[in-house]
């Protein structure tokens, strides 16, 4: 791989992570579906947070998890987002780039409020997120930086992009760039719900070329070849796409590719206690192995050992340096 001035960019969407504990009827109550993400517009948002126990405020969004696990991992990193100039708004920008990012998208000075999350962990560790997309669904693409995307190895692309029509444009863009500098793209499919809306329209990402590295879980899987069937499913993604890797929970994950499918165990952990950002981080780790030449079998080791850590603490952003604990566990990065 080429030298490059960033190791990984990430594109997606600038949310603040609103995160409570909730016990699976407060989900029937609020009529959410458990384990899903439901875009929200603001005055359900307000119903939600005036509904919810008490809460903690963690700068996050999926793409933005993986960029700082990423730049935890000793990573290169830089992260593409719209933000208000608003109190979340300076929150969000600190805190990412007090971890290490470079983060200079300019802020919306006027339209909605900085996106938030509303997230609902159940006692079984699966989290319900409630998403007001707000300033982060104006991202367009005069916020895609040529020279960034045109010097970093990788660049991100969250699925969640999708939803809004200018982010879409903005997305296609940094692809066409990346590609034009010989670098890679890839995509999260980021929710099965995201899957079902625009299933046509990521198969043919895939499969066009768009993105060289696809990152799903089971259920955004089915959703994406709408089938039951896990191998039938793999069975399709290894006929389109060039690289992927499909994450399991505590079964580990299968990295597929043109010449193989092959299942990589899931790291040891002593108390699950919230999953949100399990498939940000494992995302982290993988692209982090990848863009330092490691094979895809110690790529996805490495994914599940900062899952691993992830899913550990409530929040999605790491507690413990990322490179400290991979240098631990054998990992020469």
């Amino acid at each position: 791989m080429k030298s490059s001035r960033y190791d990984v960019v990430g594109i997606g969407n600038a949310i603040v992570d609103v995160i409570a504990r909730a016990e699976d009827d407060f989900l029937v109550r609020h009529g959410m579906h458990k384990g899903g993400m439901a875009l929200i517009d603001e005055p359900r948002a307000q119903a939600i947070y005036a509904a919810m126990g008490p809460a903690t405020e963690i700068s996050g969004g999926s793409g933005a998890n993986t960029i700082v696990g990423a730049a935890s991992l000793g990573a290169r990193a830089a992260f593409i987002g719209k933000v208000k100039d608003d109190e979340l708004g300076r929150a969000f920008a600190h805190d990412i780039r007090a971890a290490g990012v470079a983060f200079d998208t300019k802020p919306a000075a006027d339209g909605p409020s900085t996106a938030r999350c509303y997230i609902m962990v159940t006692p079984d560790g699966e989290r319900t997120m409630n998403t007001f997309l707000g300033a982060a669904q104006n991202l367009t693409p005069a916020d895609i930086a040529d020279d960034l995307i045109a010097s970093s190895a990788i660049t991100y692309l969250e699925g969640y992009l999708w939803d809004p029509p200018q982010a879409k444009e903005a997305f296609r863009k940094a692809a066409k760039i990346a590609h034009g500098a010989a670098r890679l793209v890839a995509l999260t499919l980021s929710d099965a719900f995201c899957v079902g809306r625009y299933r046509a329209e990521f198969v043919e990402l895939i499969r066009g070329g768009t993105v060289d590295i696809v990152f799903a879980n089971e259920s955004e899987l089915r959703s994406l070849y709408e089938t039951a069937d896990f191998d039938t499913g793999v069975s399709a993604l290894r006929q389109d796409a060039r690289l992927a890797v499909v994450t399991r929970s505590e079964k580990g994950c299968v990295v597929v590719s043109k010449d193989a499918v092959a299942a990589v165990p899931a790291a040891p952990i002593e108390r699950l206690v919230d999953a949100t950002g399990a498939g940000d981080l494992f995302a982290a780790g993988f692209l982090v192995g990848h863009s330092r030449g490691k094979d895809h079998r110690t790529s996805a080791l490495l994914g599940a050992l900062v899952a691993a850590e992830a899913i550990q603490h409530l929040g999605a952003r790491p507690q413990t340096p990322l490179n400290a604990l991979a240098e631990e566990n054998g990992f020469k990065l």
